[in-house]
């Protein structure tokens, strides 16, 4: 994989969610970065610094509520298009490249499935207004982890079509935000598209959409033994037999699953799948995923299982404590 050396190298100067973002862009797959709820707005605006210099994509921070309607979103995300449809006289307009949605959680439903449509078709009709994404479009749900640890209050369509969730811990530190130019005070405002700057150009990693197809296409190439195959579907259905999940290990998740993995080895160095591989994936692509099951549904009551011992048998069960425990399922050597 010569034409793909230097990006095992580039990946290790990049920060977890320049990583993240690249991982999503390569495999041209969506995000969810979840944060404490007083970093949320550090969160996205490091995002939106990542978006402009890292990959030179043009974004927008939209900030959401229970309030916010429909058409706030779709102002907040369009960019008008010089390109009209003669034929039917519609309007065209284009959103921009990259949608950083704050609270996306407190948002109503319909706004959530606005956004869905776009994430799956990159178009919107709305009137005598079609709202077209980029070829190159990245939406970022951007939302507080509660310490229930509970999955994620959107759309269970919108949460199968997020390829990975990454949680970003203050600790892990801002490569924008710390540098003497930038500052997240006001961090909030930034919610105006904004285009690539230059000031950091010369001393930053940046990103191009060459580099990004590369590694798209070495993905691809990536060798999976039948030993990787098999530990890859006994997660699956390790998952899927869990008296402990509910629900949410769906067949694109399982797609996803294997996109993820084999580029996660190419940004390793490496053209083949390993077990540590896979198990880093499967802990990225679930763990949003995961309906934690209820005592009251469990399937042995039908059988006079007593609630309260299966309450206390499904007492610490969250989807980190799910994942911890179907990884310790044997690997292939």
């Amino acid at each position: 994989m010569d034409e793909t050396d230097n990006i095992s190298g580039l990946a290790h100067e990049l920060s977890d969610l320049e990583l993240a973002l690249l991982l999503c862009l390569a495999g041209q797959e969506h995000c969810l970065v979840e944060s404490v709820d007083g970093n949320v707005n550090d969160v996205a605006a490091e995002l939106a610094l990542i978006c402009s210099n890292t990959y030179s994509l043009t974004y927008t921070v939209v900030e959401l509520s229970n309030t916010t309607s429909l058409e706030e979103f779709r102002d907040q995300i369009c960019i008008p298009s010089s390109r009209f449809e003669e034929s039917d006289r519609a309007a065209a307009y284009r959103t921009v490249e990259a949608v950083i949605a704050k609270n996306l959680d407190h948002a109503c439903e319909s706004i959530q499935l606005e956004a869905l449509e776009l994430m799956r078709s990159k178009k919107l009709i709305v009137g005598n207004l079609v709202l077209e994404a980029p070829a190159q479009f990245l939406f970022i749900p951007v939302i507080a982890r509660g310490s229930e640890q509970i999955r994620p209050k959107l759309n269970a369509h919108l949460i199968d079509n997020l390829i990975i969730s990454h949680f970003h811990d203050s600790e892990d530190g801002y490569v924008y935000l710390e540098e003497d130019d930038w500052r997240s005070d006001g961090q909030a405002s930034m919610s105006s598209v904004v285009h690539r700057t230059d000031a950091r150009e010369n001393q930053h990693p940046s990103i191009d959409r060459d580099l990004l197809n590369k590694l798209h296409e070495a993905g691809k190439r990536v060798r999976v033994t039948a030993e990787l195959v098999r530990y890859h579907q006994d997660i699956v259905v390790f998952l899927r037999l869990s008296r402990a999940v509910a629900g949410g290990i769906s067949a694109r998740s399982n797609i996803q699953f294997t996109k993820l993995t084999k580029l996660l080895a190419v940004i390793h160095g490496i053209d083949y799948l390993t077990p540590s591989i896979v198990a880093l994936a499967a802990q990225k692509v679930f763990r949003h995923r995961i309906v934690v099951a209820k005592p009251e549904d469990d399937r042995s009551l039908q059988y006079g299982s007593d609630l309260k011992a299966v309450a206390r048998v499904l007492e610490y069960a969250t989807p980190d404590t799910i994942l911890e425990s179907v990884l310790t399922l044997e690997a292939p050597l």
